[in-house]
C-alpha cells in the first residue's frame, strides 16, 4: 500500500508542478529483483487513486530484468533472483547490478501530453 501511495504523491507532484489535472496512464519499470508483487501493487494502486487525479488511469507496469556480475567468469548475467548462482559457471559470487528498482517513467495527463517525472536532485 505504501508503494502505491508513494506513487500517487509522485503525480501529485508532478501535477503541482506541471499544471496538469487529471492523469489517464502510468507506466511503471519495475525490476525483477525490487521484491514487488506486482497483483499487489495494481490492487493497492486501485484502491488509492479514487477520489484522485488519478481516478480512472490505467496502470502499466514493464519487467527489467535482473542482473548480476559474475565475479567468477567475469561476466554480467540475467538472474532471476538476488544470490543465485551464475547461470553461465555456476558460480556463487554474483552480485546484482541490476533489476531492483522500481521507477514512474511517464505520465499520460490529460489533453494527450506526456510528463516524464524530473529525476532526483
Amino acid at each position: 500500500m505504501s508503494l502505491a501511495e508513494g506513487i500517487l504523491r509522485i503525480i501529485e507532484d508532478q501535477a503541482a508542478n506541471r499544471g496538469f489535472r487529471r492523469v489517464l496512464r502510468v507506466r511503471l519499470e519495475i525490476g525483477e529483483l525490487a521484491g514487488v508483487e506486482v497483483d499487489a501493487l495494481r490492487f493497492a494502486f486501485d484502491a488509492v487513486k479514487n477520489n484522485s487525479l488519478a481516478q480512472g488511469a490505467v496502470l502499466e507496469i514493464e519487467a527489467a530484468p535482473g542482473e548480476g556480475w559474475c565475479m567468477d567468469c567475469a561476466a554480467t548475467v540475467l538472474i532471476a533472483a538476488l544470490y543465485a548462482d551464475c547461470p553461465a559457471c555456476g558460480g556463487f559470487r554474483v552480485r546484482a547490478t541490476g533489476g531492483m528498482e522500481m521507477r514512474v517513467v511517464d505520465l499520460e495527463v490529460d489533453g494527450g501530453a506526456a510528463a516524464a517525472p524530473e529525476p532526483p536532485g
